[in-house]
């Protein structure tokens, strides 16, 4: 055993890889939002729903009120991204829905088609969450509470 103390990452390396991850979810956003999904390519994006800046309506937040996966594929509106967040347009119950959503919100990322996932710490929570009106019906499966998904039900067979 050594009497030595630990180094002090003081660079946050940590934060700083995290980060760059999240710039690699934010170019494939800007990719889509340019050029449209290319080829078999969509995203299941897994997010916290009370975290910091996302804004969700309030039904999807009782429904969803920790953590929540949409899927950009086929019906989606009005795409947009920005340096810290993206918002995108998706029908719940055949009611379109508007959904902001931080980079920082992000759980996980994932593309199926190519198997690629992004895992991310989770963000803090916040008490208030800024919300936009309006009764949905999200297209994932539905639950109580936390649920973790295998992921091995969208890989390829």
């Amino acid at each position: 055993m050594s009497d030595q103390t630990p180094p002090v990452d003081e660079m946050q390396y940590e934060r700083l890889a995290h980060e760059a991850l999240r710039g690699v979810m934010r170019a494939a956003l800007e990719r889509v939002l340019a050029e449209g999904l290319p080829g078999a390519h969509h995203f299941y994006i897994t997010f916290k729903t009370r975290a910091a800046g996302v804004s969700v309506a309030p039904d999807i937040l009782a429904k969803y009120p920790d953590e929540m996966t949409v899927v950009l594929q086929h019906q989606y509106e009005d795409l947009r991204v920005e340096a810290d967040r993206f918002s995108v347009k998706l029908r719940f119950g055949g009611m379109p829905k508007s959904l902001v959503i931080p980079y920082s919100a992000v759980t996980r990322f994932y593309d199926p088609s190519v198997q690629f996932l992004l895992q991310f710490e989770e963000p803090e929570i916040v008490e208030a969450v800024e919300e936009t009106p309006a009764p949905s019906h999200d297209p994932s499966p539905v639950s109580d509470g936390p649920k973790v998904v295998s992921l091995d039900q969208f890989r390829k067979k």
